[in-house]
C-alpha cells in the first residue's frame, strides 16, 4: 500500500490515514502520557507525520511500515513540544530502553531533552509569575520582606488570615475598595468576621498579598497554597 501510496494512488492514501487513526492516537499519547484526541494540536502533528513515514518508507531498509511511522511521529511530536513549549506530564519507563533507544528508536536523549526543556520553561514561568506578583505587592505599598516580616507566625493565625482573605474576594463591594484603594476594607471587614480588628490589622499585609493570589492567575503561588485557598 505504501508504494501504491508514494505512486499517487490519493484514494487509498485517505483510507490508510483514517484507518490508522488509532494507532496515531495511541502513539501520540504514549509521548504526551495522556489520551490524545483528534481536536488536539499533537494529533495532527501525528496525522502529518504519519503521512510523511509513508512518502519516505522504503521496505528495503528492513524495519516494518508500522516501526518506521512510530519512530517520525515520536520525534515530530517530541519536536513541536519542545518547540512550543508545551510541556505535559511526560514521564518514561527508562528499563524499556537498551542500547541508548526504545524499541521505536526514541533515544535516551531525545527523552532527557524534553524533560530537561520542561523543567527550564516551568522555572521561567515561576520566575515570571513571582515577578509580576512582585509588581502587584509593589501598587499596594507592599513587598516581599513586609510580607516575610509579618507574616503570622503560627498556623492557626495564618489560616485565620486566610478565610478573612477569602471573605473579601468573595464579596464584590470588599473586593471593589481593595482594587481600586489598594487597601484593606479594615472597618467593612470586621464587621462581617469574628476576629478583632486588631488582629485584621496586624495581619494586613499578609491578607492583601493572599486577596491578590486568589483574584489573580498566579497557577504556581495557587498551587504552593493548595489544599487552603478553596473558596
Amino acid at each position: 500500500m505504501a508504494i501504491q501510496i508514494q505512486n499517487g494512488d490519493e484514494q487509498l492514501l485517505n483510507m490508510v490515514l483514517e484507518d490508522y487513526k488509532p494507532f496515531i492516537k495511541k502513539t501520540v499519547s504514549s509521548v504526551c502520557k495522556r489520551f490524545i484526541y483528534e481536536s488536539d494540536d499533537e494529533f495532527s502533528i501525528g496525522l502529518i507525520a504519519f503521512h510523511d513515514a509513508i512518502l519516505k518508507y522504503n521496505h528495503q531498509r528492513g524495519s516494518s511500515i508500522i516501526s518506521f511511522s512510530e519512530v517520525i511521529i515520536k520525534r515530530k511530536v517530541i519536536d513541536y513540544i519542545r518547540k512550543n513549549g508545551k510541556i505535559q506530564d511526560i514521564s518514561f519507563d527508562f528499563s524499556l530502553f537498551e542500547n541508548g533507544e526504545d524499541s521505536s528508536g526514541v533515544t535516551i536523549d531525545q527523552i532527557v531533552s524534553v524533560e530537561e526543556f520542561g523543567k527550564q520553561e516551568e522555572a521561567r514561568k515561576r520566575r515570571e509569575e513571582i515577578l509580576y506578583f512582585q509588581e502587584q505587592l509593589a501598587q499596594y505599598k507592599l513587598s516581599f520582606h513586609d510580607l516575610v516580616e509579618q507574616s503570622p507566625k503560627h498556623e492557626d493565625a495564618r489560616l485565620n488570615a486566610i478565610e478573612i482573605a477569602k471573605k473579601v474576594v468573595s464579596s464584590p463591594e470588599l473586593l471593589d475598595y481593595l482594587t481600586e484603594k489598594r487597601r484593606l476594607p479594615i472597618k467593612k471587614l470586621e464587621k462581617q468576621v469574628n476576629v478583632t480588628r486588631k488582629t485584621i490589622e496586624r495581619n494586613r499585609k499578609y491578607i492583601i498579598a493572599i486577596s491578590l493570589i486568589l483574584i489573580g492567575d498566579y497557577v504556581y503561588l495557587r498551587d504552593y497554597l493548595k489544599g487552603r485557598l478553596e473558596i
